[in-house]
């Protein structure tokens, strides 16, 4: 008889490609992977891993496995979201994931909320980028996550996934109080082609944003800042050292020398809840989405 922890150990190294992958997927040591698989191995009776260098391999049989594994697991979640639809109550753990501002904008309001109409609910929640977050809801270390489409840049999202949108969060332009375009009502993206920008590292969707629709304006960015938080990229901005991307989800009050202006033709960002879609029917999945949903509506309407 085939171990379903196992099972699930070999389709999490199938997903990640490596034993040491696998291991931080399922939040194992790398030496827990390797003794689960070497169990399953003597289930199965024949070798699924084979040497590839430094790393591993799955051979044919492990591939043909794995590819049942993933089925099985599937099959298995349908199961337990179909029990909990049954009982018809939000209850057990749900592991969910936001964008930084969105994690800040939304989910202590979210969080509150499921708290007290949930209590047999335990919810527990991490800032991630959204590319990360979708990998991990898809590989199932994540139940939910909350994501990101620039309104003129969407998030690539594989098969299998469900989504909700929740609001559409407006950015603005963040400049120094005494910058020469301060006093305006609004603003164009070119109006600052000769400014130094304070932004997002590199890799960060919100960053391939920026340079993606700057350039498509003929604007080659001079970024002199580089700051993940959005606090912190207003302090700069505060000293006048730059202008940034603001936007409105999560920002709070903006600090003393800084003024936010809103561009002509409104930026906004389509911000939406993803899950596993064999998991659709899990009242903890309906419940947490409506209250992200409940939480937004306020922003929504800035």
């Amino acid at each position: 008889m085939l171990n379903l922890e196992r099972l699930r150990t070999l389709d999490a190294v199938a997903r990640h490609g490596s034993v040491s992958g696998a291991a931080d997927g399922l939040h194992v040591t790398t030496s827990a992977v390797s003794q689960q698989l070497a169990k399953l191995e003597r289930e199965a009776g024949q070798p699924l891993l084979a040497k590839n260098g430094r790393g591993v391999r799955l051979t044919d049989a492990g591939r043909l496995l794995a590819e049942h594994a993933a089925r099985i697991l599937s099959q298995v979640e349908r199961a337990q979201a179909d029990l909990e639809a049954q009982r018809g109550r939000a209850v057990g753990e749900l592991r969910t994931a936001g964008f930084p501002t969105a994690v800040r904008g939304l989910f202590p309001a979210a969080l509150v909320a499921l708290r007290a109409e949930h209590p047999q609910l335990s919810v527990c929640s991490q800032e991630l980028e959204p590319e990360d977050s979708v990998r991990r809801v898809v590989r199932g270390d994540l139940d939910l996550a909350v994501v990101l489409d620039w309104y003129n840049k969407p998030l690539p999202l594989p098969d299998g996934l469900a989504k909700r949108a929740l609001l559409d969060d407006q950015a603005d332009v963040a400049m120094p109080a005494d910058h020469p375009l301060a006093h305006r009502t609004e603003v164009d993206l070119e109006d600052f082609a000769d400014d130094e920008w304070i932004t997002w590292p590199e890799g960060e969707f919100c960053r391939d944003w920026l340079m993606f629709t700057l350039r498509g304006k003929d604007i080659e960015p001079r970024i002199a800042h580089v700051a993940e938080e959005h606090a912190t990229q207003l302090a700069l901005i505060a000293a006048g050292l730059g202008v940034s991307i603001a936007p409105r989800l999560g920002r709070g009050p903006v600090p003393p020398g800084v003024r936010v202006v809103p561009v002509r033709h409104a930026m906004r960002r389509h911000v939406y809840a993803v899950w596993r879609a064999d998991a659709d029917r899990r009242p903890s999945i309906r419940a947490a989405v409506d209250a992200l949903a409940a939480a937004g509506r306020g922003p929504a309407d800035d």
